[in-house]
């Protein structure tokens, strides 16, 4: 569906690669809930032992090793990295995250943020009948937890969440895929912080999630996630496709052009993460099929803005956004700048 793209595509493939040719011991026979994250496949191996031939005591030759204690050795000659305080602080925001996305405790805010959003959506595409949604293709890049995603499939469209963060996708992957009652899980996302916390009791206050069932969408649905990022999934344009499908010598990783695939795309705090946001606006615009609509939510607060590491960074007002969407190519309906939300309070 996706592919992994580096840096993360590496370990990524590594952990796969390594988890796939060994047999769990500690799995247990349990039926799973079906699964609702896709991405790019990996190598698969099979990495079964055979047994001996012969029962005696003292085998004419070596015992093959089992696929587990490979697993093991491999997972103790790869060097440990070290936890970084960047790494502490996605961790703490994630935790949070699924506070904001996945429990009772969230409802208010996604109330202001994912509903106006999801009502747009509907708006615009109000002359489709219900059961015919699952044909309008609606984009989420920068999915986070997916639950805007998930949402717009709850609804009946057909719904692919984009998000390159690791923290968001093992996230993701656990609450969509590792739950099969409502409120299954809990955590306590708070207790990292001990600012303004009026007494011991807030910042150990439990949160437990979902509050509803990933699972219950409708009937043929068609709601998926793939990882990687936003420009070098969704950029590929029909000439770079071309490119690709004369050149051999691609490592197995084809690009596959996403002009005019997609009807609608929901951007929600989102825009202000890009390097270069004219970039941005050009895949967005690209990407929709004539007639398509692109709903945003969210500030301007420039993610590599006075960056130390020297990235690219394009910082314009709303008023130059608005500009350059209109000499792109967008039409712009309807603007609310007074639209008061929080994020992950």
């Amino acid at each position: 569906m996706g592919d992994l793209y580096a840096p993360d595509r590496q370990q990524l493939e590594e952990d796969n690669q390594e988890s796939s040719s060994s047999s769990d011991p500690l799995k247990q026979e349990t039926s799973e809930p079906p699964s609702l994250f896709h991405s790019a496949p990996h190598p698969s191996h099979s990495g079964q032992s055979s047994a001996p031939k012969n029962s005696s005591t003292q085998p004419s030759e070596p015992l093959p090793p089992h696929p587990y204690d490979n697993l093991q050795q491999k997972q103790k000659k790869r060097k440990q990295k070290a936890v970084t305080d960047f790494d502490m602080d996605k961790m703490r925001s994630t935790l949070k995250q699924f506070s904001r996305d996945w429990s009772v405790e969230g409802a208010a805010e996604r109330e202001v943020c994912y509903k106006p959003m999801l009502d747009a959506l509907l708006y615009h595409f109000s002359d489709v009948p219900e059961q015919d949604r699952v044909n309008i293709r609606v984009l989420v890049p920068g999915a986070g937890l997916a639950r805007l995603a998930w949402e717009a499939a709850k609804l009946g469209f057909a719904c692919q969440g984009n998000e390159f963060s690791h923290f968001m996708l093992l996230a993701s992957y656990f609450v969509l895929n590792r739950t099969e009652r409502i409120n299954q899980h809990t955590i306590y996302p708070y207790v990292h912080s001990f600012s303004n916390a009026p007494s011991t009791s807030h910042f150990l206050r439990p949160i437990s999630f979902p509050d509803v069932l990933p699972a219950d969408l409708p009937e043929n649905s068609d709601f998926s996630l793939v990882a990687g990022d936003f420009v070098e999934v969704y950029g590929v344009t029909d000439e770079d496709e071309a490119k690709e499908r004369n050149n051999d010598d691609h490592g197995g990783y084809g690009k596959e052009s996403q002009e005019g695939k997609w009807n609608a795309v929901l951007t929600c705090f989102f825009i202000d993460t890009a390097k270069d946001i004219i970039e941005y606006l050009n895949i967005i615009h690209r990407v929709l099929v004539p007639g398509g609509v692109w709903i945003n939510l969210g500030p301007l607060l420039w993610h590599y803005e006075n960056n130390n590491t020297g990235d690219l960074s394009i910082e314009i007002t709303l008023e130059d956004v608005k500009l350059l969407s209109k000499k792109i190519g967008f039409e712009i309906y309807a603007s609310n700048l007074l639209l008061p939300s929080s994020y992950s309070r």
